[in-house]
């Protein structure tokens, strides 16, 4: 078995993976980063980039350079309930350099990553190279068993970053201790065509028993219709035109693109989940992102709360790394750092699902009620730009702090 030596192994070409393997490459560390998929063209995955991560991207001088990648802006956000359209948040009075919401394809913002990061000396990816197991000595995680495209690989590191998403294979193989928390929905996900003069400020529609969240991709839209849990079967057992009127019924407007989803293969079903670990590491091991907390998709939040994870892994990490003085205590002090806000989130997002999404789901109303609390922050501007505040740049934001012994050349 062919055997690579380095500092750092981060499992995961993600959004928490790619940047923890930038900032780490970035601090002097010699980092691999794995990568089981060829390339990052993996559709309806998060797409929201918050002002918290483009004032991360600004820190590092990379804001100018990845806004040159196609995107659109969304600074206000509202939602329709039935006929009644109310306005739920506005961006544009934050206190942020961007103060909108980025939208992105995933595969953008990975590749932007993944080319800046090519260009620090210290740092290696490796694609269609899948984490099989852990190396584990004298119990401590000494690197990651892996399958590459010539064969298997071992890769031996001083520290192993776990971020391989909600189905990740470190976190099982570690056997860290999962919390679920429980979710009472699943999504389809599923794109049609968008008209230039439909809304762009159009997040959230219900009507009759439906949800279709509408995120505006420039000449398409990318919808996600909101189920019950484990509720998959029945609709695709109804038939495809059944979920078509279904979704038209709540998004009138999506009528005239309506037929694009022409089979069950154009319509992705993600199960959704929220846990997180009890402890986020091991004697060589962290576990960050998705891997380390699975949220669900209200709020968009969960590509930026990966991030968040990947910059404080390495305020904390990187420069002890380098130095060779990192300890196993420093390691529980990433989950120290970031358990708060990833609690705070999980707890908004079970609110939500509970006194949002499930009543609006459970009724048959055409023109369902908004919830006390979205008609008055509807009615107050100020409460509008606090709620943007929080949603776009999150509790207990991340800066960089880890040390730049690299810089990159864009």
């Amino acid at each position: 078995m062919a055997a690579i030596e380095t500092e750092c192994c981060v499992v995961g070409g993600g959004p928490a993976g790619m940047m923890a393997g930038y900032l780490f490459a970035r601090a002097g560390v010699k980092t691999v980063v794995l990568e089981k998929h060829g390339d990052f063209l993996r559709d309806f995955r998060g797409d929201t980039v918050h002002p918290s991560t483009l004032e991360i991207m600004h820190e590092l001088g990379l804001a100018e350079a990845f806004l040159k990648r196609p995107h659109q802006k969304a600074e206000r956000l509202g939602g329709n309930f039935g006929e009644k359209h109310l306005r739920i948040a506005d961006f544009t009075g934050i206190k942020a350099h961007y103060p909108f919401i980025a939208l992105m394809p995933q595969w953008d913002f990975l590749d932007f990553l993944a080319d800046a990061a090519k260009k620090l000396p210290s740092f290696s990816l490796r694609m269609n190279t899948e984490a099989t197991d852990l190396i584990e000595e004298d119990g401590r995680i000494a690197g990651v068993r892996a399958a590459g495209p010539k064969g298997d690989i071992e890769i031996r590191a001083k520290l192993t970053i776990g971020a391989d998403g909600r189905h990740s294979t470190v976190r099982d193989r570690s056997g860290l201790k999962v919390l679920d928390i429980g979710a009472p929905i699943d999504v389809f996900w599923f794109r049609v065509d968008r008209d230039p003069e439909q809304g762009e400020d159009v997040l959230f529609n219900a009507a009759a028993g439906r949800i279709v969240v509408t995120i505006d991709r420039g000449d398409y839209w990318q919808c996600t219709y909101v189920i019950a849990k484990d509720g998959a079967p029945k609709i695709r057992a109804a038939g495809l035109d059944a979920f078509r009127r279904s979704v038209i019924d709540a998004v009138p407007w999506l009528a005239p693109h309506i037929d694009q989803i022409a089979s069950w293969d154009d319509v992705k079903l993600l199960t959704v989940t929220v846990d997180r670990l009890e402890k986020w590491s091991r004697p060589g091991l962290v576990m960050i992102g998705d891997s380390a907390h699975a949220m669900s998709p209200v709020g968009g939040v969960g590509i930026n709360l990966a991030i968040q994870d990947a910059v404080a892994c390495a305020n904390l990490l990187s420069g002890p790394l380098a130095a060779g003085t990192l300890t196993d205590a420093d390691l529980e002090r990433v989950r120290e750092r970031r358990l708060w806000p990833t609690r705070v989130v999980q707890f908004a997002q079970v609110q939500a699902h509970r006194l949002i999404l499930t009543p609006l789901l459970k009724s048959g109303r055409r023109d369902p009620q908004p919830p006390l609390f979205i008609r008055v922050i509807s009615a107050l501007p100020w409460l509008q730009r606090r709620f943007a505040s929080w949603v776009g740049l999150g509790v207990r934001p991340e800066h960089v702090h880890s040390p730049r012994a690299q810089k990159a050349c864009l």
